[in-house]
Formats: structure tokens, sequence, C-alpha cells
């Protein structure tokens, strides 16, 4: 990818999950060559505690996290997240970034 005639090396993996899931996610990421993370904790802003969305229960408890890897290694480490966290909700999505 590139921005401005700069070749984009590295991408920012963003992980989703309902909280207490974060070192599931942690560990599938740096066996796949992540070298760290950051996990921040976040809450839904949804009236209900408990809403329904699309047939499946969304928890306002959430983490999120953060993974700045090189572009090379992105989809490994998230083939790696989908696997581990099978049985957990998440989302999680990829944002270039610049140097």
């Amino acid at each position: 990818m590139r921005s401005a005639g700069k070749t984009m090396r590295h991408e920012l993996i963003l992980t989703i999950i309902n909280r207490g899931y974060a070192d599931l996610v942690m560990d599938a990421a740096k066996n796949a060559g992540a070298s760290g993370g950051t996990i921040v904790h976040a809450r839904g802003t949804g009236i209900h505690e408990a809403e329904k969305f699309f047939g499946i229960i969304v928890q306002p408890e959430k983490e999120i996290v953060l993974i700045l890897t090189e572009r090379e290694k992105k989809n490994e480490i998230m083939t790696a997240i989908c696997t581990h966290a099978d049985p957990v909700s998440y989302t999680h999505l990829t944002l270039p970034t610049s140097d």
C-alpha cells in the first residue's frame, strides 16, 4: 500500500472481543509472530446491558487488542486469531499506518 509516494510497511490490527478474552487473542497473535500488543478496556454505550444484534447477544464490556505489525505478518496473525478465538465473539479489522 502506498500513501503520498511512500510504501506503508506496517498495519494496525484491532480486535474487539468480550472482556476476559484478550489473553487468548494475544497468545494466538504472539504464536503467529506478533511481538506484543496493547489491551484497552472498553464499554459499549447501548441502552441495555445485553442486546441482541442479528440474533447474537452483545455484551457491553469489551476489550480492544491493538497489534502493530509488519504488513507481511498481518494475514498470518489474523488467521491465528480467527482460529484460536473461534468460540469467542469478536470483530477485527486492520488499518494502514504511516511511518
